[in-house]
């Protein structure tokens, strides 16, 4: 992988922290209300999966969805205020932190209810293959939809009709506050495809590395009509559930352990050491010293003055997010009668009332 890709999974991952970062702290302050559910932690899984996704693929995500739609490429300002409920916002702060859709970029949502993502992505993929597009449908949802019945039907469904999609387990290990081993009889989520014949592999979801390998990998085979696909990242929030949730359940040296293992950290190291320096270039064959000379004049390098410009960037980006959705104004009672009054093809329905 080459530098400018490592650079651009990198800038990700930071946008990501530093975004929902402002967020808990938009919360704390009273200005972001309602339920609010972040993702640090998990920064390597939706960054990974991502970024190996093509532009025309549909991506439908949890309520734990605002970096799926930051690094899907809608902008920080959209989303944040979303979250502040105003009329800016992505879904016109009307749909909030758990009901984000840019039907431009084809994020098809953020789902609130356990397990929806699932029949609704097989719908897209069902449309998908119906019309005999190049397409892929990416699905995201928790270990804590693994027992819903949706689960095992659309996985069923899947299969049969051999859909175009990406089965993307965003296992953290808990279901709210439970442990994965106490609710479900097979800890190892991606055992359970098999049951319906889809291939399925698991990755460690701290590496971003591993994960956009993973996921490149298998949606090469969605594309080339293997049917659908599995792929089960093991992750770990660092937070609890959501801001109302202390996350006192969880023995602080396994949040510290997981700490420990911080996939931007992990990304940081790999991006830095990913190019020798000249002392290293000197000791190497020559061969050696070609080869990592030419890759490093057509890649570049990431020093510390270069990480810090990155990280500023991403700060200054975030910053302007935030003071964009206290400024913004909020939707009026208008607004709210407009977006309930249209159908699926969004004409009004007024003439239509009593």
């Amino acid at each position: 992988m080459d530098n400018t890709h490592m650079t651009g999974l990198l800038r990700d991952m930071l946008r990501a922290r530093a975004f929902e970062e402002a967020a808990a702290q938009s919360y704390a302050q009273g200005e972001i209300v309602g339920f609010l559910h972040l993702y640090p932690g998990e920064e390597a899984v939706a960054v990974g999966v991502l970024h190996a996704a093509e532009p025309g693929d549909y991506i439908v995500s949890t309520y734990r969805e605002h970096v799926h739609a930051l690094v899907r490429g809608i902008p920080a300002r959209a989303i944040m205020a979303e979250l502040y409920g105003k009329k800016t916002g992505v879904s016109a702060g009307m749909g909030g932190s758990m009901h984000i859709f840019d039907r431009e970029r084809r994020f098809l949502g953020g789902y609130a209810i356990v397990g929806e993502t699932l029949p609704i992505a097989l719908g897209a993929a069902y449309a998908v293959a119906y019309r005999r597009l190049p397409e892929a449908v990416l699905c995201f949802f928790g270990d804590g939809a693994v027992n819903q019945g949706t689960f095992h039907e659309s996985l069923n469904m899947a299969a049969l009709w051999r859909l175009p999609i990406l089965f993307v387990c965003e296992n953290n290990h808990y279901q709210i506050g439970t442990e994965i081993h106490r609710h479900s009889a097979i800890t190892d989520v991606y055992k359970r495809a098999c049951g319906y014949g889809i291939p399925a592999e698991q990755a460690d979801g701290m590496d971003v590395l591993a994960v956009h390998a993973a996921a490149r990998r298998l949606l090469d085979r969605v594309r080339g009509g293997d049917g659908p696909q599995f792929l089960e990242l093991s992750t770990y929030r660092f937070r609890g559930h959501s801001m109302a949730d202390p996350g006192t359940y969880r023995p602080q040296a396994e949040v510290k352990a997981h700490e420990a293992a911080d996939p931007i950290a992990a990304a940081i190291h790999e991006i830095s050491l990913s190019y020798p320096s000249r002392a290293e270039l000197a000791a190497s064959d020559r061969d050696s010293l070609k080869r990592f000379a030419d890759h490093c004049c057509q890649g570049g390098h990431l020093d510390d003055a270069a990480l810090k410009r990155l990280q500023a960037e991403v700060q200054a980006e975030i910053d302007d997010a935030v003071r964009h959705a206290r400024e913004s104004p909020a939707p009026t009672l208008d607004d709210a009668w407009d977006a309930l009054l249209r159908n699926r093809r969004f004409e009004t329905l007024l003439e239509n009332l009593p």
